[in-house]
């Protein structure tokens, strides 16, 4: 074999020659045929040595169409234009061919020389005619190199500064080839064997091997050092060694993959690729076997007496091994490249990484490849699908699925087993589903698995899963999406069916707002009648069964007696936490109790919120009690005693009316912003969402998010949250504390009034019966003890104490005063505390309606136009402040605080 590149082309030409240059004419004298030889080797050598022209490229088209024009304008054969469009289709899709444009360029040359100058070096009077009037196009030095190089011909002429090679029309013209008498041998195909000898080992012999190199396994010539190396003669020529190169590739990779698929490691996905691969596997050793028959055969009929052994006319080379081995090399490395991928992945996130391949890349091989994995890999997942969506059970022993359970999961009611018993793994959605689709499908299989569970409802479960499932596969798309609709809404449909029936729902929902939220006016009206002498003692002498005679008593004599028993066995009365200084009205709750499965609409939130809001409602309601009773009392009293002690206390009276008329109507307000258009709006949107729901399908979750909806609206619009960084709770809180401050110092001040009364009276019939009995006035020492207030008793009628007074106990003068001067010094005080009440509740409630006029819902910014119809307060806005402001400002506030309360106890001491 020729090692130079000079005796390379010498090879090549002179082949081409022969082929192309009859040897001799008959009746063409040997000098004749010598000349026309040697003038078609200048010809051709001074093609070769031309330097190419800067506008060559390498288009394969346009060398086609040139080609293709030229047959055209034949009109003796116009099939000749046809057939050469189906062998340049063919061309085009041989793989192995790389420079095809420089193969068309070549034909179209050659072509143009046959119809420009006949045969290829023929003489005409006496001159040599050339193949093409511009034959400088393919005639560069390094034609036959570079016209099937891999880059094809280059665009610009190269070589300008490599060293210069000897050209060929320098070079010794090889003589032509002389006429012999034998009949033609066999064409040898492919390169010539070198001068030294056979090359060993023979290609018979690599062919003999191949089989078993191709199954992985070690032979004689070709032995596997190692999983991932082959070793290759060290005696063979490059030709060969590339060849070989190729077909190590898919031996290499057969036992990579083979390994693969003996291993066991990974989930029911993990397997099943294994699977899929190792059917890919069997059809490419099936492929090796078809091939280890045509290797057989082809080496039964070897001639050792022609070239190579005759394996041309065998039909079996290396090279054409490589070519029948090309799609099984390229199945083989598709496999390799998913095998390394899938590295750390599985369920989800395999099936994704496989659908990935087919629908993001362009080859149609890799497209059919990958669709033929996904049929068998997606078997466990459509088989734990199934599980899922018919029966509510997750089959799943390798977290591979798209929910998974949860591990920390502790059963602590209806709430949990909905909320965190499973859990939708997002990363773990495979590309073939759409993140919809999985949401439905967490959610059916999780109502199915609360229906069978949490519901009790097992028959129905069961007799569901008989009736509806199917088998689920991956390319029947239209039939999965309707069968998982289908599904859907038949098992939302009856989870709310037992909501609605079974549980009660719609009954419970109600009594929590007639209850809980004081919507049963005539019962929350009699309970707090009923529960009032006792709230008004101490926390700490309160008892339950008090409490529960109590609510007994209000739910017979109200229409609440008509409620089911069942509703009604769930209503208790029960004390908070107690606190030192606290009362009962402080402690005294309603409770209402919730069983599974509701508990997962009602859930321990919503309770608590539930609760919040009755505390708060109780609150207002108490103080409105309170007011009501006072006003009723007052109003009584205005008629009889009060009209008496006029002269002394009148002014003090329509000062406390008027502040007792301005609190009773600010809790009036309160109250029916709160029930009417706080309670009874949210309510209905509740029950407008429940109805009608956005998504089209009543849920378990769509019950769950409106009533969550429901209860934050409350508490956001009932000023029970901190809507735009106010906190409305603190200043109601501070508001009611004010009005039963307030409503404590106009019961003194009534007490007050009676006790001046009851003093007048006295001294009027005393008088009486001295005129009676002929006694004119009263003694000056008899006087003193009539004119002492019964409040306040001088020495001579004792000292009786606060015990048998009707003041309460925090409004007794802290003085030790006695006589008409401690009767005027609790008179000064009950009007100071009267003024200050009202002065400061005047200014919170101002501050109040400046934070409501600035708030973004219309109807808390209607709250606060009602409350000032009239536009006796003036509301006030509040500055913002930064937190340091704000605590620097609470800091200054609780050390004015504290100087105050020094300064009293420091007055006291010294009084």
């Amino acid at each position: 074999m020729p090692s130079t590149r000079e005796e390379r082309v010498d090879d090549a030409l002179q082949s081409l020659l022969e082929r192309l240059i009859p040897p001799q004419f008959e009746d063409e004298a040997e000098a004749l045929a010598d000349q026309r030889w040697d003038e078609a080797n200048e010809l051709a050598r001074d093609l070769i040595d031309r330097e190419p022209e800067a506008s060559i490229a390498d288009d394969v088209q346009h060398a086609a169409d040139s080609i293709k024009r030229r047959l055209l304008k034949d009109t003796r054969n116009p099939e000749r234009a046809a057939a050469f469009g189906g062998l340049y289709s063919r061309l085009l899709a041989q793989p192995v061919l790389g420079q095809k444009w420089g193969i068309l360029y070549f034909l179209d040359r050659v072509g143009e020389g046959e119809n420009d100058g006949g045969r290829v070096g023929r003489v005409e009077g006496g001159r040599r005619v050339q193949g093409s009037g511009d034959g400088g196009e393919g005639g560069q030095e390094e034609v036959f190199d570079e016209a099937f190089a891999r880059h094809g011909l280059p665009r610009v002429p190269q070589g300008l500064e490599s060293p210069r090679q000897v050209p060929l029309r320098e070079r010794a013209v090889p003589g032509r080839p002389k006429m012999q008498a034998q009949t033609p041998e066999v064409e040898v195909v492919g390169e010539q064997e070198p001068s030294s000898g056979k090359v060993e080992p023979s290609e018979a012999a690599l062919l003999r091997d191949l089989p078993f190199t191709l199954q992985g396994l070690s032979s004689t010539n070709l032995a596997f050092s190692d999983k991932s190396s082959l070793t290759l003669p060290t005696s063979l020529p490059v030709p060969l060694i590339a060849l070989l190169h190729a077909l190590a590739e898919p031996s290499l990779l057969y036992r990579s993959l083979s390994d693969f698929v003996e291993s066991s490691d990974g989930g029911l996905v993990g397997q099943s690729l294994r699977s899929a691969i190792g059917q890919e596997l069997r059809s490419y050793l099936g492929l090796v076997a078809t091939l280890e028959g045509q290797i057989r055969r082809a080496l039964a009929q070897l001639d050792e007496s022609l070239p190579r052994g005759g394996l041309g006319k065998a039909g079996v080379t290396l090279k054409r091994c490589v070519v029948w081995t090309r799609e099984a090399t390229l199945g083989l490395r598709l496999m390799s490249t998913i095998v390394e991928s899938a590295k750390g992945k599985k369920g989800g996130e395999l099936i994704s990484l496989i659908h990935n391949l087919a629908t993001s890349h362009g080859d149609t091989f890799v497209y059919v490849f990958a669709e033929r994995l996904l049929s068998n890999i997606t078997r466990p997942f459509y088989n734990m699908l199934r599980a899922w969506v018919y029966d509510g059970e997750l089959e799943d022993p390798y977290t591979e699925f798209f929910v998974s359970s949860n591990p920390d999961f502790e059963d602590s009611g209806a709430t949990s087993v909905w909320e965190h018993k499973y859990l939708l793994q997002e990363g773990m959605i495979p590309s073939i589903v759409t993140s919809d689709f999985a949401q439905r499908v967490y959610l059916i299989g999780k109502s199915l698995n609360f229906i069978r569970y949490g519901c009790h409802d097992g028959a129905w479960v069961e007799s569901y899963s008989k009736d509806t499932s199917r088998e689920l596969k991956y390319g029947d798309t239209a039939n999965l999406s309707q069968s998982i609709d289908e599904a859907y809404k038949t098992v939302m449909a009856r989870l709310i069916y037992l909501m609605e029936t079974k549980f009660a729902l719609a009954a419970h929902l109600s009594a929590l707002k007639k209850y809980l939220l004081l919507g049963q006016g005539d019962f929350i009206a009699l309970l707090m009648e009923s529960l009032a002498s006792n709230l008004d003692r101490p926390a700490n002498s309160q008892y339950r069964h008090t409490l529960t005679a109590q609510l007994e008593h209000a739910i017979r004599n109200s229409n609440a007696q008509f409620d089911s028993s069942d509703v009604l066995r769930r209503l208790d009365a029960r004390m908070l936490e107690l606190s030192h200084g606290e009362i009962g009205w402080d402690v005294f709750t309603l409770e209402y109790r919730i069983d599974s499965p509701l508990d997962v609409i009602v859930s321990p939130w919503a309770s608590k919120q539930y609760l919040k809001i009755f505390n708060f409602l109780w609150r207002v309601k108490r103080v409105e009690f309170a007011l009501s009773t006072t006003w009723r009392r007052v109003q009584t009293g205005a008629r009889g005693v009060l009209s008496a002690v006029g002269d002394k206390v009148g002014e003090d009276w329509k000062a406390a009316r008027l502040g007792l008329a301005g609190m009773v109507h600010f809790v009036n307000q309160l109250q029916y912003y709160i029930l009417f258009e706080v309670i009874e709006a949210s309510w209905e949107g509740l029950q407008k969402t429940i109805a009608s729901p956005a998504s089209g399908t009543v849920t378990l979750d769509t019950l769950i998010e409106a009533h969550t909806a429901y209860l934050r609206s409350i508490t956001r619009k009932g000023l029970l949250g901190g809507a735009g960084g106010v906190d409305f709770t603190a200043q109601l809180h501070e508001l009611l504390k004010l009005m039963l401050s307030y409503r404590d110092v106009v019961d003194g001040l009534y007490s007050f009034s009676v006790a001046e009364f009851t003093r007048r009276q006295e001294l009027a019939a005393k008088i009486e019966n001295r005129t009676r009995a002929g006694r004119w006035g009263v003694a000056e020492s008899e006087d003193l003890t009539m004119s002492e207030s019964p409040l306040f008793p001088g020495p001579n009628r004792g000292t009786k104490g606060g015990a048998d007074s009707p003041l309460p106990p925090l409004l007794l003068p802290l003085t030790t005063t006695t006589g008409a001067e401690g009767e005027k010094s609790m008179l000064d005080s009950l009007r100071q505390r009267l003024i200050s009440l009202e002065t400061d509740f005047k200014t919170r409630v101002n501050v109040l309606l400046g934070d409501l006029a600035y708030q973004p819902d219309v109807d808390m910014r209607f709250l606060g136009v009602v409350m000032n119809f009239n536009g006796v307060y003036a509301p006030v806005r509040r500055r913002r402040q930064q937190p340091q402001q704000q605590h620097h400002h609470h800091q200054q506030v609780a050390r004015s605080e504290r100087s105050a309360v020094g300064k009293e106890k420091v007055g006291e001491g010294k009084e």
